[in-house]
């Protein structure tokens, strides 16, 4: 079923489809994680219905973004998610490992990607080809992600990234496959107990050799309620 939804209330919305993309907490923190400077040309590799970019263009509207993303139905909704909010995105329809060169390539400041989290055949079963696609690495996988951000990316662009603290090792050893040296990395926690369950990373295009490993960021507080840093990712303090 198709929906709507705004950031915060009068602030910018956005269209998805259970059937498609929903909603996760992963676009969210990914949203919130890379830093931004005005102007900044950005590539969301990946976009599905443009949520992610949605969120960078909520922190920083001056930016000029670009969705790639494979599937026609997921992109009509990123299309009507920039329309409705009044912001200019370019919308690239097809596969990231064969698609032709963006014009900017090799000038883009960040690439962001929540790219497929499991192996093919070995992630949790899904019937859907959208969501099968999203999840299971079918379509692509974090090396054809990396490969397509070095390209992009300019000579000291960031490359940053939501994947799972399991596939950590093969997200750093693609980064640095495609000198994307890893920068930044930061572990995400439901609570200050659990184990991580998602990793967030920040790579630099020919960066040098030197990792900052950020405190956890921790989802809920003890009684189950958000922490004041998921309240502020989510736009609940606005």
């Amino acid at each position: 079923m198709e929906r709507w939804e705004v950031l915060w209330p009068g602030g910018p919305g956005f269209f998805y489809d259970d059937a498609l993309f929903p909603p996760g907490t992963d676009a969210f923190l990914l949203g919130a994680f890379p830093k931004l400077r005005r102007d900044a040309l950005v590539c969301d590799l990946g976009a599905g219905t443009g949520l992610i970019g949605l969120l960078l263009l909520a922190r920083e509207p001056s930016i000029r973004l670009h969705n790639v993303e494979l599937q026609k139905a997921p992109l009509r909704l990123a299309e009507r998610t920039a329309a409705a909010n009044g912001f200019t995105v370019q919308q690239h329809l097809g596969d990231l490992r064969t698609m032709p060169d963006l014009p900017e390539t090799g000038r883009f400041d960040l690439v962001v990607s929540n790219p497929p989290y499991f192996a093919a055949a070995a992630g949790p079963a899904c019937g859907e080809e959208a969501l099968r696609l999203a999840r299971s690495e079918e379509g692509c996988t974090i090396f054809d992600v990396c490969r397509r951000a070095g390209r992009l990316l300019r000579w000291g662009g960031t490359f940053a990234a939501v994947y799972r603290p399991e596939r950590l090792c093969d997200l750093l050893e693609a980064m640095r496959r495609f000198k994307l040296e890893p920068k930044r990395l930061r572990l995400v926690q439901h609570n200050s107990a659990a184990a991580p369950s998602l990793v967030l990373a920040e790579g630099r295009r020919g960066g040098k050799p030197g990792l900052t490993v950020e405190p956890p960021l921790v989802l809920h507080r003890p009684d189950g309620s958000d922490t004041e840093e998921l309240e502020e990712i989510y736009f609940r303090r606005r």
